[in-house]
Protein backbone atom coordinates (compact mmCIF):
# COMPACT_ATOMS: atom_id res chain seq x y z
CA UNK A 1 0.00 0.00 0.00
CA UNK A 2 1.23 3.60 -0.81
CA UNK A 3 2.55 6.11 1.61
CA UNK A 4 -0.37 8.44 2.57
CA UNK A 5 1.10 12.37 2.94
CA UNK A 6 2.49 13.40 5.47
CA UNK A 7 0.04 16.41 5.56
CA UNK A 8 -3.17 16.95 4.27
CA UNK A 9 -5.70 19.35 3.98
CA UNK A 10 -9.44 17.76 5.09
CA UNK A 11 -12.12 17.80 2.52
CA UNK A 12 -15.62 17.09 3.37
CA UNK A 13 -16.92 13.88 1.95
CA UNK A 14 -19.89 15.38 0.53
CA UNK A 15 -17.77 17.84 -1.63
CA UNK A 16 -15.62 14.73 -2.61
CA UNK A 17 -18.48 12.83 -3.95
CA UNK A 18 -20.13 15.64 -6.14
CA UNK A 19 -16.58 16.66 -7.53
CA UNK A 20 -15.45 15.95 -10.68
CA UNK A 21 -12.70 13.72 -9.60
CA UNK A 22 -13.40 10.10 -10.82
CA UNK A 23 -14.05 12.24 -13.93
CA UNK A 24 -10.91 14.09 -14.21
CA UNK A 25 -9.41 9.94 -13.61
CA UNK A 26 -11.53 8.85 -16.57
CA UNK A 27 -10.04 11.55 -19.17
CA UNK A 28 -6.64 11.04 -18.12
CA UNK A 29 -6.87 6.65 -18.41
CA UNK A 30 -8.57 6.84 -20.99
CA UNK A 31 -6.87 9.80 -23.31
CA UNK A 32 -3.08 10.43 -21.80
CA UNK A 33 -0.12 8.23 -22.02
CA UNK A 34 2.95 6.90 -20.65
CA UNK A 35 5.81 9.47 -22.73
CA UNK A 36 8.65 7.53 -20.94
CA UNK A 37 9.52 3.97 -20.71
CA UNK A 38 9.99 3.49 -16.85
CA UNK A 39 9.47 0.44 -14.14
CA UNK A 40 5.95 2.24 -14.42
CA UNK A 41 5.01 0.99 -17.33
CA UNK A 42 5.69 1.25 -21.12
CA UNK A 43 5.82 4.00 -23.67
CA UNK A 44 2.71 4.60 -25.03
CA UNK A 45 0.45 2.72 -22.70
CA UNK A 46 -2.16 4.51 -21.41
CA UNK A 47 -1.53 5.67 -17.79
CA UNK A 48 -3.01 3.94 -15.05
CA UNK A 49 -3.68 5.76 -12.41
CA UNK A 50 -2.58 4.50 -8.40
CA UNK A 51 -5.18 4.79 -5.94
CA UNK A 52 -3.42 7.74 -4.22
CA UNK A 53 -3.71 9.39 -7.69
CA UNK A 54 -6.74 8.98 -7.24
CA UNK A 55 -7.60 9.94 -3.89
CA UNK A 56 -5.75 12.97 -4.88
CA UNK A 57 -7.56 13.37 -7.75
CA UNK A 58 -11.43 13.39 -5.98
CA UNK A 59 -10.10 16.12 -3.79
CA UNK A 60 -7.94 18.27 -5.80
CA UNK A 61 -11.47 18.59 -7.50
CA UNK A 62 -13.96 18.64 -4.54
CA UNK A 63 -17.13 20.63 -5.61
CA UNK A 64 -19.12 22.34 -2.91
CA UNK A 65 -22.76 22.47 -2.80
CA UNK A 66 -23.42 25.33 -5.32
CA UNK A 67 -21.28 23.26 -7.22
CA UNK A 68 -18.67 25.70 -7.58
CA UNK A 69 -14.89 23.80 -7.06
CA UNK A 70 -13.81 24.26 -3.31
CA UNK A 71 -10.44 24.90 -3.82
CA UNK A 72 -8.87 28.05 -5.64
CA UNK A 73 -5.46 26.56 -5.04
CA UNK A 74 -3.70 22.92 -4.55
CA UNK A 75 -0.61 22.44 -3.44
CA UNK A 76 0.94 18.75 -4.28
CA UNK A 77 4.37 17.83 -2.52
CA UNK A 78 6.19 14.73 -4.25
CA UNK A 79 9.59 13.97 -4.06
CA UNK A 80 11.13 13.15 -7.45
CA UNK A 81 10.48 10.16 -9.81
CA UNK A 82 6.70 9.98 -8.23
CA UNK A 83 5.21 10.68 -11.57
CA UNK A 84 4.85 14.34 -10.77
CA UNK A 85 5.28 15.57 -14.34
CA UNK A 86 2.90 12.99 -15.83
CA UNK A 87 -0.14 14.33 -13.35
CA UNK A 88 0.85 17.80 -13.82
CA UNK A 89 0.46 17.52 -17.62
CA UNK A 90 -2.78 15.17 -17.36
CA UNK A 91 -4.33 18.28 -15.05
CA UNK A 92 -3.71 20.50 -17.67
CA UNK A 93 -5.19 18.68 -20.82
CA UNK A 94 -8.10 17.92 -18.74
CA UNK A 95 -8.63 21.58 -18.27
CA UNK A 96 -7.83 22.78 -21.74
CA UNK A 97 -10.61 19.66 -23.36
CA UNK A 98 -12.74 19.08 -20.53
CA UNK A 99 -12.58 22.94 -19.45
CA UNK A 100 -15.45 25.28 -20.51
CA UNK A 101 -15.20 27.20 -24.14
CA UNK A 102 -12.17 29.62 -24.20
CA UNK A 103 -10.20 27.92 -21.57
CA UNK A 104 -6.89 29.30 -20.90
CA UNK A 105 -4.65 26.88 -19.48
CA UNK A 106 -1.03 27.65 -18.55
CA UNK A 107 2.33 25.50 -17.33
CA UNK A 108 4.54 27.48 -15.20
CA UNK A 109 7.94 27.50 -13.69
CA UNK A 110 10.80 29.18 -12.55
CA UNK A 111 12.42 29.56 -16.19
CA UNK A 112 10.72 28.41 -19.04
CA UNK A 113 12.95 25.53 -19.75
CA UNK A 114 11.67 24.39 -16.51
CA UNK A 115 7.63 25.16 -17.69
CA UNK A 116 8.29 23.42 -21.20
CA UNK A 117 9.10 20.23 -19.12
CA UNK A 118 5.30 19.84 -17.87
CA UNK A 119 3.88 21.21 -21.12
CA UNK A 120 6.41 18.99 -23.60
CA UNK A 121 4.65 15.67 -21.76
CA UNK A 122 1.07 17.31 -22.55
CA UNK A 123 2.75 17.70 -25.93
CA UNK A 124 3.79 14.38 -26.20
CA UNK A 125 0.66 12.58 -24.98
CA UNK A 126 -1.50 14.41 -28.00
CA UNK A 127 1.28 13.29 -29.94
CA UNK A 128 0.29 9.90 -28.87
CA UNK A 129 -2.87 9.48 -28.61
CA UNK A 130 -5.16 9.74 -31.77
CA UNK A 131 -8.44 11.36 -30.47
CA UNK A 132 -6.47 14.41 -28.76
CA UNK A 133 -4.12 14.47 -32.03
CA UNK A 134 -7.30 15.39 -34.01
CA UNK A 135 -8.60 17.41 -31.71
CA UNK A 136 -5.41 20.02 -31.00
CA UNK A 137 -3.19 21.49 -33.00
CA UNK A 138 0.28 21.71 -31.39
CA UNK A 139 2.73 24.73 -31.54
CA UNK A 140 6.20 25.17 -30.42
CA UNK A 141 5.19 26.56 -26.94
CA UNK A 142 1.32 26.08 -27.38
CA UNK A 143 -1.52 23.86 -28.11
CA UNK A 144 -4.80 24.66 -29.38
CA UNK A 145 -8.28 23.12 -28.86
CA UNK A 146 -9.82 25.11 -32.16
CA UNK A 147 -13.38 23.82 -31.90
CA UNK A 148 -13.76 25.62 -28.47
CA UNK A 149 -11.60 28.28 -28.75
CA UNK A 150 -9.14 27.29 -25.60
CA UNK A 151 -5.00 27.35 -25.27
CA UNK A 152 -2.33 25.05 -23.27
CA UNK A 153 0.44 27.85 -23.29
CA UNK A 154 4.13 27.80 -21.78
CA UNK A 155 5.03 30.74 -18.93
CA UNK A 156 8.14 31.41 -16.83
CA UNK A 157 8.99 33.89 -14.39
CA UNK A 158 8.98 36.84 -16.27
CA UNK A 159 5.80 37.66 -14.75
CA UNK A 160 5.71 41.74 -15.85
CA UNK A 161 4.98 40.09 -19.23
CA UNK A 162 1.77 38.40 -17.72
CA UNK A 163 -0.60 40.95 -17.12
CA UNK A 164 -4.05 40.60 -18.98
CA UNK A 165 -3.86 36.99 -18.90
CA UNK A 166 -7.30 35.41 -18.03
CA UNK A 167 -6.53 31.67 -16.80
CA UNK A 168 -8.90 28.67 -15.85
CA UNK A 169 -6.39 26.21 -14.89
CA UNK A 170 -2.70 26.65 -13.97
CA UNK A 171 -0.44 24.12 -13.35
CA UNK A 172 2.68 25.64 -11.21
CA UNK A 173 5.73 23.27 -11.51
CA UNK A 174 8.62 23.44 -8.94
CA UNK A 175 7.70 26.27 -7.17
CA UNK A 176 10.37 26.16 -4.61
CA UNK A 177 12.60 27.15 -7.95
CA UNK A 178 10.42 30.33 -7.89
CA UNK A 179 13.19 33.20 -7.61
CA UNK A 180 10.75 35.20 -6.27
CA UNK A 181 7.19 36.00 -5.53
CA UNK A 182 5.71 37.97 -8.68
CA UNK A 183 4.98 35.34 -10.98
CA UNK A 184 2.88 33.05 -8.58
CA UNK A 185 1.18 36.52 -7.40
CA UNK A 186 0.62 37.98 -10.94
CA UNK A 187 -0.98 34.16 -12.11
CA UNK A 188 -3.07 33.77 -8.73
CA UNK A 189 -4.36 37.30 -9.18
CA UNK A 190 -5.10 36.86 -13.07
CA UNK A 191 -7.84 34.11 -12.31
CA UNK A 192 -9.97 36.82 -10.65
CA UNK A 193 -12.58 37.31 -13.29
CA UNK A 194 -13.22 32.96 -13.77
CA UNK A 195 -16.21 31.55 -12.22
CA UNK A 196 -14.02 28.11 -11.51
CA UNK A 197 -10.35 28.85 -11.98
CA UNK A 198 -7.77 26.27 -10.52
CA UNK A 199 -4.17 26.63 -9.47
CA UNK A 200 -2.43 23.40 -9.42
CA UNK A 201 1.47 23.40 -7.90
CA UNK A 202 3.10 20.18 -8.13
CA UNK A 203 6.65 20.23 -6.64
CA UNK A 204 9.04 19.22 -4.81
CA UNK A 205 11.05 20.76 -1.81
CA UNK A 206 13.38 23.00 -1.96
CA UNK A 207 15.94 25.46 -0.08
CA UNK A 208 13.20 28.06 2.55
CA UNK A 209 14.47 30.76 1.10
CA UNK A 210 14.45 32.79 -2.48
CA UNK A 211 16.46 35.41 -4.05
CA UNK A 212 15.77 38.26 -1.91
CA UNK A 213 16.45 36.32 0.73
CA UNK A 214 13.35 35.93 2.34
CA UNK A 215 11.06 32.90 3.18
CA UNK A 216 10.43 31.47 -0.50
CA UNK A 217 6.75 31.49 -1.69
CA UNK A 218 6.98 27.91 -1.89
CA UNK A 219 7.87 27.78 2.18
CA UNK A 220 5.14 30.26 2.68
CA UNK A 221 2.62 28.08 1.02
CA UNK A 222 3.43 24.55 2.75
CA UNK A 223 3.57 26.78 6.44
CA UNK A 224 0.11 27.81 5.17
CA UNK A 225 -0.80 24.28 3.96
CA UNK A 226 0.45 23.00 7.46
CA UNK A 227 -1.99 25.72 9.07
CA UNK A 228 -5.06 24.75 7.49
CA UNK A 229 -4.13 21.16 7.98
CA UNK A 230 -3.85 21.67 11.48
CA UNK A 231 -6.93 23.93 11.91
CA UNK A 232 -5.07 26.83 13.00
CA UNK A 233 -5.77 28.30 9.53
CA UNK A 234 -9.66 28.09 7.96
CA UNK A 235 -9.42 28.36 5.04
CA UNK A 236 -11.74 25.78 2.33
CA UNK A 237 -10.64 27.16 -0.91
CA UNK A 238 -6.53 26.10 -0.19
CA UNK A 239 -5.76 22.57 -0.66
CA UNK A 240 -2.45 20.62 0.28
CA UNK A 241 -1.40 16.97 0.26
CA UNK A 242 2.24 16.81 1.04
CA UNK A 243 3.98 13.51 0.48
CA UNK A 244 7.66 13.53 2.53
CA UNK A 245 9.60 12.33 5.52
CA UNK A 246 9.51 14.28 9.07
CA UNK A 247 12.39 16.95 9.72
CA UNK A 248 14.28 15.02 12.17
CA UNK A 249 13.86 11.39 10.29
CA UNK A 250 17.00 9.35 9.89
CA UNK A 251 17.09 10.05 6.06
CA UNK A 252 19.40 6.95 5.23
CA UNK A 253 16.55 4.62 6.93
CA UNK A 254 14.90 2.68 4.16
CA UNK A 255 11.75 2.54 6.11
CA UNK A 256 11.32 6.58 6.07
CA UNK A 257 11.86 6.15 2.24
CA UNK A 258 9.37 4.11 1.79
CA UNK A 259 7.36 5.82 4.35
CA UNK A 260 7.87 9.26 2.36
CA UNK A 261 7.67 7.96 -1.31
CA UNK A 262 3.86 6.94 -2.19
CA UNK A 263 5.47 5.61 -5.54
CA UNK A 264 8.03 3.79 -3.94
CA UNK A 265 8.81 0.02 -5.31
CA UNK A 266 5.77 1.27 -7.72
CA UNK A 267 6.66 4.14 -10.18
CA UNK A 268 10.20 4.08 -8.17
CA UNK A 269 12.91 1.55 -7.86
CA UNK A 270 14.68 1.71 -3.82
CA UNK A 271 17.55 -0.02 -6.12
CA UNK A 272 17.79 4.32 -7.40
CA UNK A 273 17.86 5.40 -3.24
CA UNK A 274 20.58 2.90 -2.34
CA UNK A 275 22.67 4.35 -5.47
CA UNK A 276 21.58 8.26 -4.89
CA UNK A 277 22.52 7.67 -1.29
CA UNK A 278 25.86 7.09 -1.91
CA UNK A 279 26.37 10.22 -4.90
CA UNK A 280 24.81 13.43 -3.53
CA UNK A 281 25.54 15.53 -0.15
CA UNK A 282 22.54 14.74 2.43
CA UNK A 283 20.54 18.03 1.78
CA UNK A 284 20.33 17.28 -1.92
CA UNK A 285 19.16 13.36 -0.51
CA UNK A 286 16.48 15.13 2.01
CA UNK A 287 14.75 17.91 -0.39
CA UNK A 288 14.87 15.55 -3.58
CA UNK A 289 14.04 11.95 -2.48
CA UNK A 290 12.80 12.72 1.07
CA UNK A 291 10.64 16.00 0.08
CA UNK A 292 11.94 18.44 2.83
CA UNK A 293 12.46 21.91 3.08
CA UNK A 294 16.24 23.14 3.74
CA UNK A 295 17.69 26.29 4.43
CA UNK A 296 20.39 25.07 2.16
CA UNK A 297 21.15 22.61 -0.61
CA UNK A 298 24.86 21.99 0.36
CA UNK A 299 24.88 22.48 3.52
CA UNK A 300 28.13 22.74 6.17
CA UNK A 301 26.50 21.68 9.41
CA UNK A 302 24.48 18.16 9.25
CA UNK A 303 20.44 19.74 9.53
CA UNK A 304 19.52 19.51 13.56
CA UNK A 305 23.26 19.19 14.47
CA UNK A 306 23.71 23.01 15.06
CA UNK A 307 19.82 22.87 17.26
CA UNK A 308 21.10 19.75 19.06
CA UNK A 309 23.76 22.20 20.75
CA UNK A 310 20.71 24.55 22.52
CA UNK A 311 21.12 25.08 26.18
CA UNK A 312 18.90 26.63 28.38
CA UNK A 313 21.85 27.50 30.39
CA UNK A 314 22.63 31.42 31.39
CA UNK A 315 25.61 32.90 29.87
CA UNK A 316 27.81 33.06 32.28
CA UNK A 317 31.70 33.81 31.65
CA UNK A 318 34.14 31.94 34.22
CA UNK A 319 37.67 33.27 35.20
CA UNK A 320 38.99 33.12 31.88
CA UNK A 321 36.22 35.90 30.46
CA UNK A 322 35.17 35.64 26.68
CA UNK A 323 36.36 36.44 23.34
CA UNK A 324 34.37 38.84 20.65
CA UNK A 325 34.39 37.79 17.00
CA UNK A 326 33.59 40.42 14.53
CA UNK A 327 32.81 40.40 10.51
CA UNK A 328 32.10 43.98 9.40
CA UNK A 329 30.57 45.15 6.37
CA UNK A 330 29.06 48.33 5.00
CA UNK A 331 25.69 47.89 3.47
CA UNK A 332 24.83 44.72 1.75
CA UNK A 333 25.70 41.99 4.48
CA UNK A 334 25.38 41.64 7.77
CA UNK A 335 27.74 43.59 10.20
CA UNK A 336 28.35 40.64 13.35
CA UNK A 337 29.21 40.18 16.41
CA UNK A 338 29.85 37.37 18.73
CA UNK A 339 30.52 36.43 21.81
CA UNK A 340 31.94 33.06 23.11
CA UNK A 341 33.09 31.93 26.43
CA UNK A 342 36.87 30.72 27.08
CA UNK A 343 36.17 27.54 28.26
CA UNK A 344 36.42 23.44 27.15
CA UNK A 345 32.91 23.46 26.36
CA UNK A 346 32.20 27.09 25.08
CA UNK A 347 29.10 28.76 24.86
CA UNK A 348 28.09 30.97 22.02
CA UNK A 349 25.47 34.29 21.83
CA UNK A 350 25.13 36.59 19.60
CA UNK A 351 25.85 40.26 20.59
CA UNK A 352 24.78 42.02 18.26
CA UNK A 353 23.85 41.75 14.53
CA UNK A 354 23.17 44.67 11.48
CA UNK A 355 21.48 43.48 8.78
CA UNK A 356 20.14 45.26 5.62
CA UNK A 357 16.09 45.79 5.92
CA UNK A 358 14.63 44.41 3.14
CA UNK A 359 13.81 47.35 0.45
CA UNK A 360 15.95 49.68 2.38
CA UNK A 361 17.84 50.96 -0.77
CA UNK A 362 20.06 53.05 0.73
CA UNK A 363 21.27 51.59 4.31
CA UNK A 364 24.44 51.82 5.88
CA UNK A 365 25.84 50.11 8.83
CA UNK A 366 25.78 52.35 11.63
CA UNK A 367 29.40 51.84 12.59
CA UNK A 368 28.94 54.35 15.30
CA UNK A 369 26.37 51.74 16.99
CA UNK A 370 28.40 48.93 16.18
CA UNK A 371 31.77 50.80 18.03
CA UNK A 372 29.03 51.56 21.00
CA UNK A 373 28.24 47.82 21.03
CA UNK A 374 31.57 46.81 21.02
CA UNK A 375 32.20 49.08 24.15
CA UNK A 376 29.66 48.15 25.97
CA UNK A 377 30.60 44.38 25.23
CA UNK A 378 33.98 45.15 26.90
CA UNK A 379 32.53 46.19 30.34
CA UNK A 380 29.89 43.84 30.50
CA UNK A 381 32.27 40.95 30.06
CA UNK A 382 35.73 40.51 30.65
CA UNK A 383 36.64 40.35 27.28
CA UNK A 384 40.08 38.68 26.06
CA UNK A 385 40.32 39.26 22.79
CA UNK A 386 38.06 40.76 19.92
CA UNK A 387 38.89 38.69 16.75
CA UNK A 388 38.86 41.26 14.11
CA UNK A 389 38.42 40.94 10.02
CA UNK A 390 39.86 44.31 9.35
CA UNK A 391 38.68 44.16 5.62
CA UNK A 392 36.27 47.55 5.20
CA UNK A 393 36.72 48.37 9.24
CA UNK A 394 40.18 49.17 9.61
CA UNK A 395 39.53 52.65 11.07
CA UNK A 396 37.44 51.03 13.58
CA UNK A 397 39.82 48.62 14.98
CA UNK A 398 42.14 51.43 15.29
CA UNK A 399 39.71 53.85 17.03
CA UNK A 400 39.07 50.98 19.77
CA UNK A 401 42.27 49.82 19.94
CA UNK A 402 43.55 53.54 20.88
CA UNK A 403 40.80 53.20 23.48
CA UNK A 404 42.83 50.31 25.19
CA UNK A 405 40.29 47.46 23.19
CA UNK A 406 42.05 43.96 22.78
CA UNK A 407 41.62 44.44 19.15
CA UNK A 408 43.80 41.55 17.28
CA UNK A 409 43.63 40.87 13.42
CA UNK A 410 42.14 38.01 12.08
CA UNK A 411 42.36 38.04 8.70
CA UNK A 412 39.76 35.47 6.60
CA UNK A 413 42.54 33.68 4.71
CA UNK A 414 42.51 30.17 4.03
CA UNK A 415 44.95 28.97 6.23
CA UNK A 416 43.67 30.68 9.35
CA UNK A 417 39.76 30.10 8.62
CA UNK A 418 40.47 26.26 7.24
CA UNK A 419 40.97 25.04 10.94
CA UNK A 420 39.18 27.63 12.66
CA UNK A 421 36.38 25.95 10.36
CA UNK A 422 37.22 22.71 10.65
CA UNK A 423 37.85 22.69 14.81
CA UNK A 424 34.29 24.76 15.15
CA UNK A 425 32.57 21.67 12.73
CA UNK A 426 34.22 19.28 15.38
CA UNK A 427 32.82 20.96 18.23
CA UNK A 428 29.37 21.09 16.99
CA UNK A 429 29.15 17.12 15.89
CA UNK A 430 30.76 16.21 19.32
CA UNK A 431 28.28 18.05 21.37
CA UNK A 432 30.99 20.29 22.82
CA UNK A 433 29.31 23.94 22.35
CA UNK A 434 26.66 25.32 23.29
CA UNK A 435 23.80 28.21 22.56
CA UNK A 436 20.64 29.78 23.32
CA UNK A 437 18.82 29.54 20.18
CA UNK A 438 19.30 32.70 18.61
CA UNK A 439 17.55 32.67 15.27
CA UNK A 440 19.84 34.15 13.08
CA UNK A 441 22.90 32.58 14.26
CA UNK A 442 21.34 29.39 13.23
CA UNK A 443 20.08 31.27 9.70
CA UNK A 444 23.67 32.24 9.08
CA UNK A 445 24.66 28.68 9.87
CA UNK A 446 22.24 26.96 7.75
CA UNK A 447 22.80 29.27 4.88
CA UNK A 448 26.76 28.38 5.12
CA UNK A 449 28.34 25.88 2.14
CA UNK A 450 31.43 24.53 2.54
CA UNK A 451 34.37 25.63 0.12
CA UNK A 452 37.10 22.59 0.04
CA UNK A 453 40.41 22.90 -1.72
CA UNK A 454 44.20 21.38 -1.50
CA UNK A 455 44.91 23.93 1.05
CA UNK A 456 41.48 22.91 3.26
CA UNK A 457 38.06 24.06 4.00
CA UNK A 458 36.01 27.51 4.33
CA UNK A 459 32.86 28.27 4.85
CA UNK A 460 31.21 30.63 1.83
CA UNK A 461 27.52 31.82 0.60
CA UNK A 462 25.74 29.85 -2.09
CA UNK A 463 27.11 32.71 -4.54
CA UNK A 464 28.99 36.13 -4.37
CA UNK A 465 25.99 38.13 -3.88
CA UNK A 466 23.58 35.58 -2.72
CA UNK A 467 21.29 37.15 0.12
CA UNK A 468 21.72 34.18 1.97
CA UNK A 469 24.00 35.82 4.82
CA UNK A 470 26.84 33.62 6.85
CA UNK A 471 28.47 36.48 8.77
CA UNK A 472 27.12 35.40 12.06
CA UNK A 473 28.39 32.05 11.21
CA UNK A 474 31.93 33.66 10.00
CA UNK A 475 31.90 35.69 13.66
CA UNK A 476 30.66 32.84 15.64
CA UNK A 477 34.13 30.44 13.71
CA UNK A 478 36.71 33.21 14.63
CA UNK A 479 35.80 33.48 18.48
CA UNK A 480 35.32 29.90 19.00
CA UNK A 481 38.99 29.30 17.63
CA UNK A 482 40.64 32.53 19.23
CA UNK A 483 38.61 31.22 22.35
CA UNK A 484 40.09 28.00 22.32
CA UNK A 485 43.76 29.54 21.91
CA UNK A 486 42.77 31.69 25.28
CA UNK A 487 41.72 28.51 26.75
CA UNK A 488 45.44 27.15 26.82
CA UNK A 489 47.16 30.18 27.12
CA UNK A 490 49.54 30.03 30.10
CA UNK A 491 48.62 32.30 32.99
CA UNK A 492 44.99 32.43 33.02
CA UNK A 493 44.51 34.21 35.72
CA UNK A 494 46.24 37.52 34.05
CA UNK A 495 44.41 39.36 31.48
CA UNK A 496 46.38 39.20 27.82
CA UNK A 497 46.52 41.03 24.54
CA UNK A 498 48.06 41.58 21.05
CA UNK A 499 47.25 45.47 20.41
CA UNK A 500 46.82 46.26 16.57
CA UNK A 501 50.74 46.46 16.23
CA UNK A 502 50.72 43.12 17.27
CA UNK A 503 52.54 43.95 20.51
CA UNK A 504 51.22 41.43 23.68
CA UNK A 505 50.17 43.07 26.89
CA UNK A 506 49.21 41.59 30.18
CA UNK A 507 47.47 42.27 33.35
CA UNK A 508 45.97 40.84 36.42
CA UNK A 509 41.85 40.22 36.09
CA UNK A 510 41.38 41.50 39.18
CA UNK A 511 43.29 45.08 37.71
CA UNK A 512 40.73 45.01 34.55
CA UNK A 513 38.04 46.86 36.29
CA UNK A 514 35.20 44.75 33.78
CA UNK A 515 31.84 43.66 35.16
CA UNK A 516 31.88 40.22 35.21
Amino acid sequence: MAAPPLIITPVPRPDIERGLGKFVDEFIEGYCRITKESIGGHYGELIRLRPWQQTTSSMVYARRPDGRYRHREALIGLPRKNGKSALGSSYGLHGLVMGPPGSEVYSCAADKDQARIVFNVAKKMVELDPELSGMIKPYRDALEYVEYGSVYKVLSSEAFTKEGLNPTTIVYDELHAAPTDELYNVMSLAQGSRADPLLIIITTAGVKTDQTGQDSICYRRYQYGAKVASGEIEDSTFFMAWWGAPKDADYKDEAVWAAANPGYDDLIDPDDFRSVIKKVDENTFRTKNLNQCVHSITAWLPQGAWQSCYSDREFTPGKRGVVLGFDGSLSGDTTALVAVTVEAEPQVIVVGAWEKPPDASNWKVPRGEVKDAIRKACKTYAVREIAWDEYLWLDAAEDLADEGLPVVAFPQTLTRMGPATQRFYEMVMNGKISHDGNQSLARHLDNAQIKRDTRGNRIVKDAKDSPRKIDLAVAAVMAVDRAGFWLTEPGTDMYVWQDAQGQRHSKPIEEVGFVW
